[in-house]
């Protein structure tokens, strides 16, 4: 029986994500005459159409959307084969991709990325910034290796290895009736008063459960897509909401006009956990592990660095 070829399978899943054949072949570094042909060959050696073409563009027929989706997981399966044998020449060398989202990156980037070139010199990292359900589609379709995310958070059956801990802060406005708090229990919070990060954040639940609130206690009228804007609408007296101990210190903290006050943790609930997740078929595990242990020694001086 023939079988199509691992070239022909990135045709197509090249195709189907342009959505254009001059871009689909500039992505593989073919002429587009040579990619309308390995399409032709795969649809007549699967004997179905696979592509709808009109004039201004290309779509995916129903079955070829499904094939394009298997291909891309065969082209990853693929892709992390060459990585092991790389990495099994020198796993701490070489080159490998990290998703990680915006409600960490800018916190904890500064603080790992002098350890990981000092500890790992020959690695080369590639960042990715993207929410959580974009990049575990990333880590699934391949084109990253690993992703560094909040926990909790369904990771779809991928594999994951905690990295740190970290406590939530109540972020308010100076002149508020609790700004001079010690400490704050989650029951003390006016939760008409919440300001929460938009949906498809996933610091959004971990501040609802760190609150030991529903979904809906929040204030409806304002959600904001970023941390820094969250910061900005409680020092314009909007409102309160919560942060994370790593970014505590940071200048967008520090120079904005809010008071914090820490939320007081019963039971490790008001924490957050943070990791890294990858594919189980990903077999560069020394890397990885090598990667947490680096991420855990830059968070030596923090008091929610997690030891292996």
């Amino acid at each position: 029986m023939r079988l199509p070829t691992l070239r022909q399978l990135q045709y197509l899943t090249a195709v189907v994500e342009e959505k254009h054949f001059g871009h689909a072949a500039e992505k593989c570094f073919v002429t587009q005459s040579t990619l309308s042909a390995g399409i032709q060959d795969l649809e007549e050696l699967l004997e179905v159409s696979l592509l709808e073409r009109t004039n201004r563009k290309v779509l995916p027929t129903p079955i070829g959307e499904e094939i394009a989706g298997r291909a891309q997981q065969i082209l990853s399966l693929s892709e992390d084969l060459v990585d092991l044998a790389q990495s099994e020449k020198n796993p701490l060398s070489g080159r490998i991709q990290v998703g990680i989202i915006p409600t960490i990156s800018p916190f904890l980037l500064p603080k790992v990325l002098p350890t990981v070139r000092k500890q790992l010199p020959n690695l080369e990292i590639l960042l990715i910034e993207d929410q959580s359900e974009r990049l575990l589609d990333l880590l699934e379709a391949g084109s990253i290796d690993v992703a560094v995310l909040a926990f909790p958070f369904n990771t779809r059956g991928l594999t994951h290895r905690i990295f740190a801990r970290e406590p939530f802060w109540v972020a308010l406005p100076r002149q508020h009736r609790l700004a001079q708090k010690k400490a704050l229990k989650p029951d003390e919070l006016p939760t008409n008063e919440l300001l929460l990060l938009a949906e498809g954040h996933c610091m959004r639940e971990h501040a609802l459960s760190a609150c030991q609130l529903p979904a809906s206690a929040q204030r409806k009228s304002v959600q904001a897509t970023s941390l820094y804007t969250l910061i900005e609408m409680v020092a314009s007296g909007l409102g309160i909401t919560l942060i994370p101990d790593m970014a505590i210190k940071s200048d967008m903290v520090s120079h904005s006009e809010i008071s914090l006050v820490p939320l007081e943790n019963k039971n490790d609930q008001a924490m957050r956990e943070i990791g890294l997740v990858w594919r189980p078929s990903f077999r560069r595990t020394a890397t990885l592990e090598q990667l947490a242990q680096t991420f855990s020694d830059a968070l030596e001086d923090t008091d929610y660095s997690v030891r292996a």
